[in-house]
């Protein structure tokens, strides 16, 4: 498992902004698709504090919620 840790969607535009960034960057990810993992909703909740954004990054267990590159 890679050190970084990207929550999306499918059709995300701050998602796609996020994975593109860290892939510039030459660092590797894990992505988790939040609708199609199971039990990964309930991981962003609790990374969240309940509120429903993606992305959400995990990089070396650092919380980021959201992205504003995208």
């Amino acid at each position: 498992m890679s050190d970084v840790v990207i929550y999306t969607k499918e059709g995300c535009p701050y998602c796609s902004a996020a994975k593109q960034h860290y892939a510039d960057q030459g660092v590797a990810y894990d992505e988790i698709d939040v609708n199609r993992t199971p039990g990964a909703k309930d991981k962003l909740l609790q990374l969240t504090a309940g509120e429903r954004i993606v992305p959400v990054i995990v990089d070396k267990g650092e919380v980021k919620i959201g992205f504003g590159g995208g």
